[in-house]
């Protein structure tokens, strides 16, 4: 008997992961604003009654993608950062990092529209800021680690750019300029 909560729950968590994984197929499509909640039930596979006992409105499903977004994000690129040693050449790090970035652009379309293309509100952009803030300061520590003598701020400001360069340039579906950005990256972060 007592193993049914924890099966309902698993369920329960399941069933909210499917409904993002609909929500964010949905928003690629046709975008945050013209996102409705019995497209995402239908992409569900479940009724829009059963999708409300999860998410009671968009902005709830919203809210969902973007602690998503958040988590799984800084978590990936902490573990990323954290096993950056200084013997790595930068060429190669470099590469690897923004081609990690192409691939989850392509699939995470929603990412991307909701986070720059879409007129989601303040708190998306704050949710944004957020979550390029910290990537920023994990590529700062990733940096003092391959040079112990870079002070920490200018650090942080190396992170900063390198992490705006990135979201600049991704979004625009161009292999040359992906190329050329991590020309831009190695030349810029050599100074380091």
């Amino acid at each position: 008997m007592s193993d049914r909560p924890v099966r309902r729950q698993a369920r329960g968590l399941r069933r909210m992961a499917e409904i993002l994984d609909a929500a964010e197929l949905v928003i690629a499509e046709v975008g945050y604003p013209d996102l409705t909640t019995n497209q995402v039930a239908t992409r569900a596979g479940m009724s829009p009654g059963s999708l409300y006992q999860f998410f009671r409105h968009k902005d709830e499903i919203l809210d969902g993608l973007v602690a998503r977004y958040t988590d799984e994000r800084r978590e990936f690129w902490a573990e990323r950062m954290a096993s950056v040693t200084p013997d790595i050449p930068l060429e190669a790090l470099v590469s690897s990092f923004v081609d990690e970035s192409v691939a989850f652009k392509g699939s995470s379309p929603a990412y991307w529209a909701l986070l720059y293309g879409s007129a989601t509100g303040d708190r998306l952009a704050e949710a944004s800021q957020r979550l390029h803030a910290a990537i920023a300061e994990q590529v700062a520590e990733m940096l003092v680690r391959r040079s112990p003598a870079l002070d920490k701020d200018r650090a942080l400001l190396m992170g900063t750019m390198a992490v705006s360069m990135v979201k600049a340039v991704i979004p625009q579906n161009s292999p040359e300029l992906v190329e050329e950005l991590k020309t831009m990256l190695v030349g810029y972060l050599s100074a380091a």
